[in-house]
């Protein structure tokens, strides 16, 4: 698989989001707003980053996420991040980061507002990532 250059980064960046669509057209109604709900996001971002018509790319960081709740087999997680790194090759060569995640399901107080519970739902996600960067590093 050719790697992105200037001109084609937006193809290659279509290939795998043509994959992420498949993907998740094969799993169970609802999938898609299961999915926004674990990220914290609208609805409309899944459609941002699964439809081939938008330029917005899969964040990195929503990756694990993505494979645990659509439940990816091995093989559609390796096809998925060849054409992932292919489109962007600065992250090629660390799935190894994302095998090692986990999926933490937790019970928290509702909030009352759809906007301070997604905020306080990222503000949490983003903690584990920091304190569990803190710990890999200092415990391999």
């Amino acid at each position: 698989m050719e790697l992105a250059t200037r001109e084609n980064t937006e193809d290659l960046i279509k290939a795998y989001k043509v994959l992420l669509s498949a993907i998740i057209d094969k799993r169970p109604s609802g999938t898609r707003q299961r999915l926004a709900d674990a990220l914290g996001k609208h609805r409309s971002f899944i459609s941002q980053i699964t439809g081939v018509t938008y330029a917005t790319p899969v964040p990195e960081r929503h990756l694990a996420a993505i494979f645990s709740l659509c439940h990816f087999s091995a093989e559609e997680q390796r096809a998925f991040l060849k054409a992932y790194d292919a489109a962007h090759p600065d992250r090629a060569g660390r799935e190894a980061d994302l095998q090692r995640l986990r999926t933490l399901s937790i019970m928290v107080a509702d909030l009352g507002d759809e906007k301070k519970n997604r905020k306080f739902d990222e503000a949490i996600a983003e903690f584990a990532r920091k304190i569990g960067a803190l710990m890999t590093k200092d415990h391999p």
